[in-house]
């Protein structure tokens, strides 16, 4: 319960309510059911028309199903959410041998979340038995027997698959950044988007969905709030005027306000041009070279910060889109790899 009380209060969630859970599945989901009748000590939530059961080891839910699974039980009592099976569901006998085969495309697993009017499930648990509450799986079956509720079946999309073993963690993990790295802000220092600067937005928008581009830094910040006010988590940050970390910074600080905690490491690439005909290319690495310990501290903040330096001369036009084209690899590479041991490191194009 402490575990979860933190985490509670460092994303500062305001409609979360701790219900202690029980020793077994069914009894954790009775004591959750009991909070919102108000038979739980000091519990003061309001009884819903509709209760969703849903578990955490599926974290993909999208909105879609939630709402199919709940409009289907305002008509029918109770609704969950079924996939076709995978595999072949066979019964062994007790010598260890094939009994019976059952037909796959008779059958389907029961997946979540589930739906159910509250009368109908919190009658079906009050009326539960102790092996019901110890060894029991499925609330539609709840429902069924106690309340003779017939559940309506929702097909479910695939990405309702259950994290079950350690290797489940790394397919989530990659999902998470697949989906999190498809939509990038570019934030720039000037208001032209025209030149190196449009034709590096025309090649990211090939690649990734790019959201607030040509969205200049203001002193007041207010052309940022359109993007705050969003789930961004990739931000490249195109510096044409001057080499240091100011308007970066801006930028950071703002994503800091946004929420009190960031959910997912967001990574931001600081992109810099460098014409080698006006500066010289040490002078200009010396400049950058800060950036590794303004890395490191932004990385304590759940923020990833990448750097970027595409070198060109203004009388090789083809050279120049060819760099951009690599500077705009690297930049896709670092959003959807999210890679934390490149952070503070300043990559050529």
């Amino acid at each position: 319960m402490d575990m979860m009380r933190a985490i509670i209060h460092q994303y500062q969630h305001q409609r979360v309510t701790l219900v202690e859970a029980g020793a077994t599945r069914h009894r954790s989901i009775f004591n959750g059911l009991k909070a919102l009748a108000g038979d739980h000590p000091h519990s003061k939530l309001p009884t819903p028309t509709v209760v969703i059961i849903h578990d955490a080891v599926r974290p993909f839910v999208e909105e879609d199903v939630l709402v199919s699974v709940v409009t289907a039980a305002k008509d029918h009592g109770a609704a969950g959410a079924i996939r076709p099976l995978v595999s072949t569901v066979i019964t062994p006998s007790a010598d260890g041998c094939l009994d019976q085969s059952l037909d796959r495309a008779k059958h389907r697993a029961s997946e979540m979340p589930q739906a159910f009017l509250f009368d109908v499930i919190y009658r079906a648990y009050r009326q539960c038995s102790d092996h019901d509450l110890e060894f029991g799986t499925e609330c539609l079956h709840l429902a069924l027997k106690y309340c003779h509720t017939k559940a309506k079946l929702v097909e479910g999309p695939p990405d309702l698959w259950k994290v079950t073993y350690r290797r489940d963690l790394y397919a989530m993990e990659s999902i998470i950044k697949d989906k999190i790295s498809q939509q990038v802000c570019v934030v720039m220092d000037t208001k032209e988007d025209a030149g190196c600067i449009g034709f590096l937005q025309g090649v990211l928008k090939k690649e990734l969905e790019v959201k607030g581009t040509s969205v200049t830094l203001c002193p007041n910040g207010q052309d940022l709030q359109k993007i705050f006010l969003g789930e961004c988590y990739n931000f490249v940050c195109i510096n044409t005027t001057s080499a240091d970390f100011h308007q970066i910074t801006k930028l950071l600080d703002g994503l800091e306000s946004r929420t009190p905690s960031l959910f997912y490491p967001v990574a931001v690439v600081s992109v810099h041009f460098l014409d080698s005909q006006n500066v010289s290319f040490s002078e200009r690495m010396k400049e950058l070279m800060e950036m590794k310990d303004f890395a490191k501290e932004v990385k304590e903040r759940n923020i990833f910060l990448y750097g970027v330096l595409v070198c060109f001369t203004q009388d090789n036009l083809q050279q120049l889109h060819e760099n951009v084209r690599q500077g705009a690899s690297i930049i896709t590479s670092l959003l959807k790899d999210r890679n934390a041991g490149l952070t503070g490191q300043l990559l050529i194009a």
